[in-house]
């Protein structure tokens, strides 16, 4: 993490902005990051927000703008991107074929696909870089570290599917924890008890899920439907209607293939550009 002493924030969107929090929490001192974004309000305390781009040198650059606003940016921020600087992109679909033409400075590039629970230090924090060292890729794992569980992924080619479970991932689970609580009360309960069991309920089962995948040996959350769910029971009654004819995994993976497939018609929009 001692690498990355002068840490510039270029956008500070959600997701930026969830990954700041994330460090500042996780105890990466707030002097460490500048940000710079015409419409933020405000930033932590210690963080230096600017209005437009700095001079001078930062270790490094994380772009936090939106895909399609990256063309605008580039002309400009280029400069800054030099050979002593690892440049961080959290851009959906903007591979590093993309990034190297418009930054070819760059000392080393690091695509990353956390979601919104960094500011937790709860995300998945998919990687792969280009240019850096074995000694570069320990420092990036360091400083990602206090977001998450951060890895390497075997290659760029896998960042779509990525993208589809840790980074669209958590909007589906949000809107099957919403049709929970909805059927809950048509089933009669008051609305919002049916809000605060069916999200205690899910923490529960999470927590519970991700500590007995660390058990020896590890319990997959497979196994754990079934251990909740007794022959002939409640549980395995309803059970029963999402595997009806793979119901359940077959939504989940149209709606997975559908996130997938327009992460990659923005990655050949990128190229294009």
């Amino acid at each position: 993490m001692d690498r990355f002493q002068n840490i510039l924030l270029v956008g500070c969107g959600n997701m930026a902005g969830a990954m700041l929090v994330g460090w500042l929490a996780g105890g990466i001192p707030a002097s460490r990051f500048t940000v710079v974004d015409p419409q933020r309000g405000d930033v932590p305390d210690g963080v230096t927000l600017l209005r437009e781009l700095p001079q001078g040198r930062f270790d490094a650059i994380l772009l936090g703008i939106k895909p399609q606003g990256l063309d605008d940016l580039a002309p400009a921020l280029s400069g800054l991107v030099g050979r002593e600087t690892v440049l961080f992109s959290i851009l959906a679909g903007v591979e590093f074929d993309s990034l190297s033409t418009r930054f070819p400075e760059a000392g080393a590039i690091v695509r990353i696909m956390p979601n919104l629970a960094a500011a937790i230090g709860k995300s998945p924090v998919a990687l792969d870089s280009r240019g850096l060292d074995e000694a570069g890729r320990a420092a990036v794992i360091a400083l990602m570290a206090p977001l998450g569980t951060p890895e390497w992924l075997a290659g760029e080619h896998l960042f779509d599917a990525v993208t589809a479970l840790a980074g669209c991932g958590p909007a589906f689970v949000y809107r099957f924890i919403d049709a929970l609580a909805t059927a809950a009360v048509t089933l009669g309960l008051e609305e919002g008890q049916s809000q605060r069991l069916a999200l205690a309920m899910v923490e529960g089962a999470a927590q519970l899920a991700a500590q007995q995948a660390e058990a020896s040996p590890p319990v997959s959350p497979g196994v754990l439907a079934d251990r909740v769910a007794s022959p002939g029971g409640s549980t395995r009654a309803g059970l029963n209607v999402l595997d009806a004819d793979g119901a359940l995994a077959r939504v989940i993976a149209e709606a997975m293939t559908a996130s997938r497939d327009r992460n990659a018609e923005m990655a050949a929009d990128a190229r294009r550009g």
